[in-house]
């Protein structure tokens, strides 16, 4: 995490930012929950179990800065919450997203599905791509699980 941090430092450095202590609490949060995808609020709630005197302005001003320095990507997955990811160090693009229409589950996808596609949009339309969002909306694996479990167990009490 150490590595992390300091690379997220020279980053802010390199736009002239400094790593104030209220925007390394708010790094190490987001390290920390690297796999969720936490709102602002989400955050600013971690922050203050770390640093009681930080406000929740300053955790989404933080959180701004962030993003434009993209050092995290703010998304929303149609429920009109914004969240924040952090990007993945080296990564291209912004990785994809598999939203669960039952639960509510976020899975991701690293893998970039979308090379043909961009290409085929430059060539296309013109178009200069600096990057790209993919989100499917359906139903995740354990949602399946559960429904064949029930459907299972149902169909063995109708026997």
């Amino acid at each position: 995490m150490e590595s992390r941090i300091d690379r997220i430092k020279k980053q802010l450095h390199s736009a002239s930012y400094k790593l104030t202590p209220q925007r390394e609490a708010t790094v190490r949060v987001l390290l920390e929950h690297e796999e969720d995808h936490l709102s602002a609020e989400d955050v600013y709630l971690l922050v203050k179990e770390k640093a009681p005197e930080i406000g929740l302005a300053t955790v989404y001003r933080t959180l701004e800065l962030l993003t434009e320095l993209k050092v995290v990507d703010k998304i929303n997955f149609g429920d009109g919450v914004s969240r924040y990811d952090l990007r993945k160090e080296g990564a291209a693009h912004f990785h994809h997203h598999l939203v669960c229409i039952e639960c509510g589950a976020v899975d991701e996808i690293q893998e970039d599905l979308l090379g043909d596609v961009e290409k085929i949009v430059e060539r296309d339309w013109n178009f200069k791509i600096k990057d790209h969002r993919l989100t499917f909306h359906g139903i995740c694996w354990r949602c399946h699980k559960k429904t064949d479990e029930e459907n299972k167990t149902k169909n063995e009490e109708e026997k």
